[in-house]
This record gives structure tokens, sequence and C-alpha cells, in this order.
């Protein structure tokens, strides 16, 4: 099967800064982080993966870098946020369902290969890392069911952190780009999540990868974190 795959890479970035977008910040093993995602995905999935990247600042510098994937412009990348970035790119992938992440993840690459059977089953799913709760991360709550309940920077009691790889399957992908749509221009995706969870009743699966390492890059000290696994 054809597996659709989505890197979020349109924002500046300006957190970690850094003249180029994040995504090819070089990490210690001489690959980029893009690089790095991009092997993670061919040894999981081979030629079965199809990458669209959603690209905005200095977009000719990430085009040249991988000329071989498909591309979506966010032409409002210093005005928007996640949401509208995944949005862009759900409405160009077709019917089936997506895998996506964000442009700034550095993870293992048995991530994905943990991910395989929801992906066939297209199970909805986000992964999430239950070992750490940090204040300034996308935490989640779960339901009386254990799926998905809540999922935001301000959720309170967090079981665990969302780590920025999710899949939204081919029958959910309606309702979280009419949500997407909904949200502000500064919302992150994960909103868009929610609200397809509390008014289209979506069940979105955590899918547990805290015993595998995946650091999403906004400081100095988290490329540093990053290169000790690399």
């Amino acid at each position: 099967m054809t597996v659709q795959i989505v890197i979020l890479a349109a924002g500046m970035g300006s957190r970690l800064g850094r003249s180029l977008p994040k995504p090819l910040t070089v990490l210690a093993d001489g690959r980029s982080i893009m690089q790095q995602q991009h092997d993670n995905i061919r040894a999981a999935f081979g030629s079965a993966a199809r990458i669209t990247t959603v690209v905005g600042y200095r977009a000719e510098t990430i085009v040249d870098a991988f000329p071989t994937a498909d591309y979506v412009y966010n032409d409002r990348y210093d005005q928007t946020n996640t949401s509208k970035s995944l949005l862009r790119a759900l409405a160009k992938t077709g019917r089936s369902g997506v895998l996506w992440m964000n442009g700034d993840v550095v993870f293992d690459p048995r991530v994905l290969g943990r991910a395989v059977r929801l992906l066939e089953d297209d199970r909805s799913f986000v992964t999430v890392d239950t070992a750490n709760v940090s204040d300034e991360e996308v935490k989640y709550t779960v339901d009386a069911e254990g799926f998905v309940h809540e999922l935001s920077k301000v959720v309170a009691d967090g079981v665990g952190e969302a780590v920025g790889i999710n899949y939204i399957s081919s029958r959910d992908k309606k309702a979280l780009m009419r949500h997407l749509q909904r949200v502000g221009d500064q919302a992150y995706f994960e909103r868009g999540i929610e609200l397809a969870i509390a008014h289209d009743g979506l069940h979105v699966e955590p899918l547990d990868i805290s015993d595998l390492y995946a650091v999403e890059v906004d400081f100095a000290e988290d490329l540093e974190r990053a290169n000790l696994f690399v």
C-alpha cells in the first residue's frame, strides 16, 4: 500500500537562531533533521512512502535539498501556524489516511515500525511519551476507553506528551480538515484534533513510544539532547 506522509516545514524556527529552515539543521552524524526523517521513512516503508512537505520560509533551500519530494507551499507561513499548513497538505493528499510529522522532530527509526499495525488498520493515532510531562509541551489526557480526550499545551494533569508524529485515518480525514479550517490562524493542529474528538467523536489512539527517543528541536539544548541519540 502507498503510505501518504506529510512533513510540516513551513515555519521560520526563529527560536533556534539559525538562518536556514530548522529542518535543515545539521545533526552530530552529519545529516540534517529532515534527512534523518527521510531515512527513517524509507527504512520503514521503502518505495511505498510518498512524502509531501509543506514549505514556506526559505522554501527553495528545502526543495534543493530534497528534489524528489512533493511540495505544498504555505505562502502565509509567517502569519499562520501548523493547523493551516496541515490543512493545505491534507487537501493535496486525496482520500487516503495521512501520517504526518513536524519537520523538527529527531526520532528513533523504530517509531515508524511500531506504527505499522495501526497504519495497516487505518486507525488514527498520536504518538506519545508517558515518561515526560513538561509544561512547555503538548500534553494529553485519555477518556474511559483509553482514547485521546484532550490534546494541547494547556492540558491539566496530562498523562504524557505528544511527540509530533501522528496519523489521521481515511474515514476521519474530512472531520479533521473541517476543524482545521475552523480554528484560528495561530492555532496548532492539535486544536483541530481536539475539536474533531469533541464534536465528531473521533477515536484517536495514543501510541506509546516512551522507550524510544523523539526530540522536538526548538532550542539549542534540544539539539544537544537530540545529538546524544543519532
